[in-house]
C-alpha cells in the first residue's frame, strides 16, 4: 500500500504522508518521497509544496527503529567499520532532503502531530514550518538510543536556535511540545488544531503567486547564508540581483508600479 499521496491544487502540490507503518517513516517511505519531490521538482508548473501527515496526530513519529536495527545488525555481520577521515556517502535521505532545501520552490511543513527523530529532520529540510496547538512532541531524542540525528539535524538545528540551545536538546534527548517549539523558533507559526494544512496552503498560494525566478534566487541565497564565505555569497546576491534585473517579468512590474504611482508593498 502506498505511503504518499500527491495532489495539486493550481501551481501548488500537497505531499500527504498518508499510511506510514505505526507512524514510522521507513525505507518505503523514503523512496516514494523520493521518486515524489524528483517529479515535482522537475515540473515548472509546480510553484510550491506542502508536506503534511496523514495520520491523525502525526506529521512523523520518527524514523523505524526496527529498521535501524536490523541495518546495525546487518552491518556488523558484514564487519563494517566506519573511519571519520572516510565519510559515509549520501544515502537516498539524503538527497531527498537536500531536493527539499535545494529546489527553487518553497517548501512548507504543515506538522499536525508527533514529529520526531526523522520525522523532524524533514520539517527542518522545509523552508517554512506551520504547526498546530496540541499534546505532541517535535525534537531529536536520538542520543536515548546511543545514536545521533544523522539526517541533517545536527547541522540544522543549531541554525535555528543557536549553538548553545541545539547542544542542550541534543545532548539531553530533549523533546518539545507546539507551544515551546514556536518560542524556540523552531517552527513560524502556531495554529489552532486541524488548521496547519489551511494556513500552510494560504502561504503557499502568496508565495506562488510572486515571481517564481525571484523566489528561486532569494532562496537560494538564504539558504547558503552562512554555508559559504561572506565575499561568496555577497558576490552571487548582486549577480542574481542583477539578473533578476535585466528580467522582462522585473521590468514589467517596475514599470507598472511607477507609472501608477504605487507603493512598494502594493507592486
Amino acid at each position: 500500500m502506498p505511503q504518499i499521496s500527491v495532489e495539486r491544487s493550481g501551481n501548488v502540490a500537497t505531499i500527504t504522508i498518508t499510511n506510514p507503518p505505526h507512524g514510522f517513516m521507513d525505507a518505503a517511505t523514503v523512496a516514494e518521497l523520493d521518486a515524489a519531490t524528483a517529479e515535482l521538482d522537475a515540473d515548472p508548473a509546480v510553484r510550491a509544496i506542502v508536506i503534511t501527515g496523514g495520520v491523525p496526530g502525526v506529521f512523523i513519529r520518527h524514523y523505524s527503529v526496527r529498521e535501524l536495527e536490523t541495518l546495525a545488525r546487518q552491518l556488523r555481520e558484514r564487519g563494517v567499520a566506519v573511519d571519520p577521515a572516510r565519510p559515509v556517502p549520501p544515502r537516498d535521505i539524503d538527497r531527498v532532503f537536500g531536493r527539499l532545501e535545494t529546489t527553487p520552490r518553497p517548501v512548507i511543513a504543515a506538522i499536525n502531530g508527533f514529529a520526531m527523530g526523522g520525522g523532524f529532520e524533514l520539517a527542518l529540510s522545509c523552508d517554512l514550518r506551520i504547526a498546530e496547538e496540541g499534546q505532541y512532541e517535535l525534537g531529536l531524542p536520538e542520543v536515548r538510543l546511543g545514536i545521533l540525528p544523522g539526517a541533517g539535524g545536527t547541522q540544522k538545528l543549531p541554525a535555528l536556535v543557536g549553538t548553545a540551545r541545539a547542544l542542550e536538546m541534543t545532548l539531553r534527548g530533549r523533546t518539545v511540545g507546539p507551544a515551546e517549539a514556536h518560542r524556540l523558533g523552531l517552527v513560524h507559526e502556531l495554529v489552532p488544531p486541524g488548521r496547519a494544512l489551511e494556513r500552510a496552503h494560504q502561504l503557499a498560494a502568496e508565495i506562488a503567486a510572486l515571481p517564481p525566478r525571484a523566489v528561486g534566487h532569494i532562496k537560494r541565497l538564504v539558504r547558503a547564508a552562512g554555508a559559504v564565505p561572506r565575499d561568496e555569497g555577497l558576490a552571487l546576491e548582486r549577480t542574481l540581483f542583477l539578473d533578476l534585473l535585466l528580467s522582462d517579468e522585473a521590468l514589467e512590474r517596475m514599470s507598472r508600479m511607477n507609472a501608477d504611482d504605487r507603493d512598494i508593498r502594493d507592486a
